[in-house]
């Protein structure tokens, strides 16, 4: 088929209840969508599949849910105040506003998008410095001893509970702490559907170990990252590494390495693998006063342990998802749209038909159906036109298995079961359908 487009995605986000504009009666919101019933799911199953692999497999990694409002203090001391910002220029022609360090890939979108040319760039303005912290005020009166900030990354209300996670949990280095939640940034050119939003969410984890260990587990982390793409589907031809050039690299970071993921628009970061060194640790110990050494009781050794930081975006992680598993294909002369959705992300995992509305079928397939939502398996009900039109539904919002309770269901028992990927139908008793299709999504 040919490549996919972002605008196949946005039209089947929006037909299919995926992702939506956010107050689109009252005209949108530049950049901010709301994730509609299978956009939520999708979106849940990412970050459970997430919070599975990088929590729930591993003795030493639990999880924290830290606060979207800090102390100001914290973002003073992490240099989110001061050095959080991006180069802005603006065009005196048209009053379009561009990151200085991305014009070589910006388009005009006066002039219908096309690419930037020598001729726009004689009327930027020198660049500035744009801080992409959102400011807010906490209590009644909005004055500078109110000021608060909505929290860029959820990395810094880890590291100001360290200490306390540590000790709580009796943890020793190298161990990590993992945290999914809202992020906030002031983005000067946001867009490209879910991709760049100012409201975004965020996978991060952070790992401390001992200094002198960085480096294996640095390249421990990104082999485990790369994988977890690997196994939910994205295809390794369209995953590579970019590693960060010195210039680059952020103020607080050793080494930083991108997953990058080839979209519709190119190749793209999809999650960052970063040694963030002592820099976090020791500028919180200069902030606020409290030492946050690590003791080892047993040693009496202390040190401040080196992190390492997997970080990885939500929204983007489920666009990837979205465009890898997009595909069209002819079938009996009938294009067929298909969501090849891994089944542990897929947002409804069994469609149950019954063939008619008639003959017990209804109340069979309702009793199904009732024993596959006991075991926690999210499904679908449908018993409206024609079985083929059903099938055709399903492939679209990327179910991975359909049920057909017909006359032979009332006979014997068996029920036909139908695989997306390969159209193949198989019987197969009605009993075992909750024990199977467990035993399909845990392999």
């Amino acid at each position: 088929m040919p490549a996919t487009s972002i605008d196949q995605i946005v039209n089947l986000a929006k037909r299919r209840g995926y992702v939506y504009p956010a107050s689109e009666i009252y005209g949108g919101l530049n950049s901010c969508w709301d994730y509609g019933p299978l956009g939520a799911e999708l979106k849940r199953n990412v970050k459970d599949e997430w919070w599975r692999f990088m929590v729930h497999t591993r003795r030493n990694v639990v999880g924290l849910d830290s606060a979207i409002l800090q102390h100001p203090g914290v973002w003073r001391a992490s240099g989110h105040v001061d050095g959080f910002s991006d180069p802005l220029v603006d065009c005196k022609k048209c009053k379009a506003r561009f990151r200085a360090d991305d014009l070589e890939s910006a388009t005009c979108p006066v002039r219908n998008n096309v690419a930037l040319n020598d001729e726009c760039k004689s009327h930027f303005t020198e660049p500035r410095e744009f801080n992409l912290m959102f400011q807010t005020h906490l209590g009644p009166v909005q004055d500078e001893g109110s000021l608060a900030y909505l929290r860029p990354e959820t990395a810094q209300g880890i590291f100001t509970n360290y200490l306390n996670v540590q000790t709580t949990g009796r943890l020793k280095p190298p161990f990590g702490i993992a945290q999914i939640g809202k992020s906030f940034r002031n983005e000067i050119t946001p867009g490209n559907f879910i991709f760049r939003t100012r409201e975004f969410e965020q996978m991060e984890m952070e790992f401390f170990c001992p200094p002198d260990e960085w480096e294996q587990w640095y390249a421990f982390w990104k082999e485990q990252r790369m994988q977890w793409y690997l196994d939910l589907g994205l295809s390794p031809e369209r995953l590579r590494w970019r590693d960060h050039e010195g210039t680059e690299l952020a103020h607080y970071a050793k080494a930083t390495a991108d997953i990058e993921y080839e979209l519709p628009i190119g190749w793209k970061e999809l999650e960052g693998v970063a040694c963030r060194s002592d820099f976090d640790l020791n500028a919180h110990t200069k902030g606020s006063g409290k030492t946050l050494e690590y003791f080892d009781g047993q040693t009496r050794e202390r040190y401040v342990p080196w992190v390492i930081e997997p970080a990885a975006g939500v929204d983007r992680a489920m666009l990837c998802f979205l465009v890898e598993a997009y595909d069209e294909e002819e079938v009996d002369g009938d294009k067929r749209t298909v969501l090849r959705l891994h089944p542990r992300l897929a947002p409804i995992k069994v469609a149950v038909f019954p063939l008619v509305k008639k003959d017990g079928m209804p109340e069979k397939a309702a009793e199904i159906e009732g024993q596959l939502l006991a075991r926690g398996i999210s499904t679908f009900y449908d018993q409206s036109g024609a079985i083929g039109r059903r099938y055709r539904r399903q492939d679209e919002v990327g179910t991975p298995w359909c049920i057909t309770i017909d006359g032979e269901t009332l006979s014997d028992g068996t029920v036909t079961l139908r695989e997306r990927d390969s159209m193949e139908q198989t019987r197969v008793p009605a009993a075992e359908l909750g024990a199977l299709i467990s035993e399909r999504l845990a392999g």
